[in-house]
């Protein structure tokens, strides 16, 4: 029987979505890609399939996500971006061979090397982490209001204050908190 492992938190961004599989980074951190397989299950999900990953692959996969994360929050925060974390996100992007290409049905889709390795697939995490950082889409960098997750999130709503990484998940929560503070409150104030 196959370990049960946690899903995936897939949004619309693919560099913020590869952060979340590590989620409540300040609660009891969720780890989603504890091993090679599940790192190939979310590229498969994402549109980048490869045939197969290595513990060393995986190593620099996470490597890869913590220093989007962190050059992400820096951007944020409007603070200068860590040079350490920059420089990986540079690495991985060049050193993968990777193409866009445009389907029959005009979505861009991403073709690696023939020789599909994970390598080829961060370069494109990594690539689409470089154009939400230097500002090129149309959106903004925001970070969860979530004291225990304050993952990294892009937000196109269209006024730009969305506080929740996931209304599904980190929002809810805080809703929940919030009424069940309330009714605590008030069942107080009618004794």
């Amino acid at each position: 029987m196959r370990a049960a492992f946690p899903d995936f938190r897939l949004g619309n961004v693919l560099a913020t979505s590869f952060t979340g599989t590590l989620s409540e980074r300040y609660g009891n951190a969720v780890e989603r890609i504890p091993v090679p397989q599940r790192l190939i299950d979310w590229l498969a999900v994402n549109g980048l399939a490869v045939d197969s990953c290595t513990t060393a692959q995986l190593e620099l996969a996470r490597e890869l996500r913590e220093s989007i994360h962190a050059a992400a929050t820096a951007a944020a925060l409007q603070d200068a971006l860590p040079a350490s974390a920059v420089q990986v996100i540079n690495d991985c992007s060049a050193q993968g061979r990777a193409a866009a290409i445009l389907t029959p049905e005009g979505e861009r889709r991403w073709r690696l090397s023939s020789a599909s390795c994970v390598e080829d697939a961060l370069s494109v995490v990594a690539a689409d982490a470089i154009s939400i950082i230097a500002g090129e889409r149309d959106g903004k960098l925001a970070l969860c209001a979530s004291p225990t997750c304050r993952a990294a999130f892009f937000d196109t709503s269209q006024s730009r204050t969305r506080k929740w990484c996931d209304m599904n998940t980190c929002g809810n929560r805080q809703k929940k908190a919030r009424f069940n503070a309330n009714r605590r409150k008030n069942s107080r104030s009618a004794d």
